[in-house]
């Protein structure tokens, strides 16, 4: 009886060390699980920054545009003008007046296909691995589940904690 009592004794410590591992191990899988939602959340802000940079920069290509238009339109309009004056220049023994171009590099149409040429160019988005992406739809989801769940408080999901890792019941924090 004494051998079967040690036995008992033995097995409950050993059922309460487990249940407190058990515990320790699901406390820390609920702060991994907040550690990626935080992670999840930078990658969903990031994104939004990057779309509005597009915007952004759909914006500068759309006023740059109809600056380059209006600049080729004022550069057409000038070229009659500019041969009317030196014609009549020449007809009063005055030299012509110098093109544009030679007062201005930058003023010749050459300089604005080649400006257009290189704005236009824009870098393009890797695309996100589908990893991720499923990651990043997983995560959501739990975040979704954990805003029904009323047991946690706010101020658990406010910041987030640190990396840890688990070894063999105990735990060490890096």
């Amino acid at each position: 009886m004494e051998k079967i009592k040690a036995r008992l004794k033995a097995e409950f410590e050993a059922l309460e060390s487990e249940e407190r591992h058990l515990k320790e191990y699901k406390q820390e899988m609920d702060l991994l699980l907040q550690e990626k939602m935080a992670h999840v959340e930078e990658l969903r802000l990031i994104h939004a920054d990057i779309n509005v940079m597009e915007n952004t920069i759909k914006q500068s290509e759309n006023d740059l545009n109809k600056l380059l238009e209006s600049t080729r339109r004022l550069h057409e309009e000038y070229k009659p003008l500019k041969e009317h004056v030196d014609a009549l220049r020449m007809t009063l023994g005055l030299q012509r007046l110098p093109d544009l171009c030679e007062e201005e590099e930058k003023l010749s149409l050459d300089y604005f296909e080649k400006q257009k040429a290189e704005w236009q160019t824009e870098p393009q988005e890797p695309p996100i691995p589908e990893s991720l992406a499923a990651a990043a739809a997983a995560a959501q989801q739990l975040q979704v589940a954990r805003k029904q769940d009323t047991r946690q408080t706010a101020t658990f999901r406010q910041q987030p904690p640190p990396m840890k890792v688990i070894i063999f019941g105990s735990q060490k924090t890096d």
